[in-house]
């Protein structure tokens, strides 16, 4: 944890998390800083998602104290969350590529969506970011002519498109299988090493045992970091 008087990106204290419905997470103290990896793992039902969806203000914070990229997320107002949003990367299991448009067209809606207006200068990012994720040579190509982790690492160019600060990834391979997972788990530790902030959701031990980083496990109704590197039990209900 990097600790040493640097500002946190993300920071929770007793921050109840809920589902939509009901608590799943009481009493949450979670913070990442600028240049962390953090996990978050446990076996399905017990709250990992809401605590991503929760981060990006699309589930209300209500009991506890809340902060994202300096937003406070107990006090944030409907005009603030895409703005919130745009100071972060967020990647899903199921990539959430448009199905209509090419890999160019994908990144220049998200550009144009966020204030990018200039449209030699969209050109340009979108050149970066695909060679980023080594996926240059895919600008033309819709969706569905790409394999399951070409369109992940184009998830991943979508992500860092505004150069954000963390990137909040939930269930990046779930769909994947191991050989191509592990090529974004170099991918995003890449990034990582860079500076970028991550925060990845998976039930996946294999990951997170060899691409090592915080782990926060969440089980009866808590999620708390393990410091003691105790053995993490996801066998069942995964």
């Amino acid at each position: 944890m990097a600790d040493n008087g640097t500002k946190p990106l993300i920071q929770f204290e007793g921050a109840d998390i809920n589902n939509g419905e009901s608590t799943v997470i009481k009493n949450l103290n979670m913070s990442v800083f600028p240049g962390d990896f953090v996990y978050i793992v446990g076996k399905v039902g017990t709250g990992k998602t809401s605590i991503i969806r929760t981060i990006i203000a699309e589930n209300p914070l209500l009991k506890g104290k809340g902060t994202v990229c300096g937003f406070d997320l107990k006090r944030i107002s409907a005009k603030q969350v895409p703005m919130l949003r745009r100071q972060m990367g967020v990647v899903f299991q199921d990539f959430q590529l448009l199905t209509d448009r090419t890999v160019e067209d994908n990144l220049a809606f998200v550009l144009e969506a966020t204030g990018w207006k200039d449209a030699v200068k969209r050109a340009v990012r979108i050149k970066e970011v695909l060679k980023d994720v080594g996926m240059e040579d895919k600008a033309g190509k819709m969706p569905h002519q790409l394999s399951g982790g070409e369109q992940q690492r184009i998830a991943i160019a979508r992500a860092l498109l505004n150069r954000p600060s963390v990137i909040i990834a939930d269930e990046p391979t779930g769909n994947l299988d191991n050989e191509t997972a592990d090529g974004i788990m170099k991918l995003l530790t890449g990034i990582n090493a860079e500076g970028t902030a991550i925060v990845m959701v998976t039930h996946n031990k294999l990951i997170f045992e060899k691409y090592r980083g915080r782990v926060m496990v969440c089980k009866n109704d808590s999620c708390t970091e393990n410091i003691a590197d105790e053995v993490i039990d996801l066998s069942l209900n995964i």
